[in-house]
């Protein structure tokens, strides 16, 4: 199944359909089976905080957000974001979920930015990541190390766009990133290293079509 996914996303990409989804009118970079398992994750774990990097046009933020809303509870998100443009910003604060979201703007591994994440989550009987930022592998890599321990026992840190390890290389013409260097290879050098977390394949092959084959990485210690 999963080389039926990779034909199709690669087909897809052709005609720019990946960049076409919204989510209560934000365009955001998700294939619908993600937003799938990632409002099946929140509905089991019920996070009181999600921490995300990556703010981008701001449509996961807002997905993230509406989770949370739906689940109830004083749930937040807590994004961050390197250069966060100050048209998403306005049109973040002011969205109806604004109460549920903590934008902050700075590089995401620097000691300010984990400061104020840390800060922003302190208190929180359950904590969920969102990886979906820079997709080299040392940069993944880094935020594994600095994020992971964030997450509690039970929860999911989830990295996102891992299957560019598996799409044809042509498509990554001119980008810093493709084969050998993505999420997923940063997957695999993290899960050698810390016995903490193991993929979880049942989440991924309930929804087949993925942009993260082996990003939902669930806490078991």
């Amino acid at each position: 199944m999963r080389d039926i996914n990779i034909e199709w996303l690669t087909r897809a990409a052709e005609f720019d359909h990946l960049f076409q989804t919204r989510w209560l009118g934000e365009r955001f970079f998700h294939l619908p089976g993600d937003m799938l398992a990632i409002q099946e994750l929140v509905w089991r774990v019920r996070p009181e905080c999600i921490v995300q990097t990556g703010i981008a046009a701001g449509g996961g933020v807002v997905f993230s957000a509406s989770m949370l809303e739906l689940v109830g509870g004083d749930g937040r998100v807590v994004a961050v974001e390197p250069r966060l443009r100050e048209e998403v910003r306005q049109r973040l604060q002011a969205h109806r979920l604004a109460h549920r979201m903590v934008l902050i703007e700075g590089e995401s591994c620097s000691a300010a930015t984990l400061a104020a994440v840390r800060e922003r989550i302190e208190g929180c009987s359950s904590v969920m990541v969102i990886l979906d930022l820079t997709h080299t592998h040392e940069h993944v890599l880094r935020e594994l190390d600095s994020y992971a321990g964030l997450v509690t026992p039970g929860s999911y840190v989830i990295v996102m766009d891992t299957i560019m390890e598996y799409l044809p290389e042509r498509m990554f013409d001119g980008k810093p990133y493709g084969r050998g260097n993505n999420p997923a290879t940063a997957v695999q050098a993290f899960l050698a290293r810390d016995e903490r977390f193991e993929v979880d394949g049942e989440i991924e092959d309930r929804v087949l079509m993925t942009l993260s084959p082996g990003g939902f990485l669930k806490r078991v210690r």
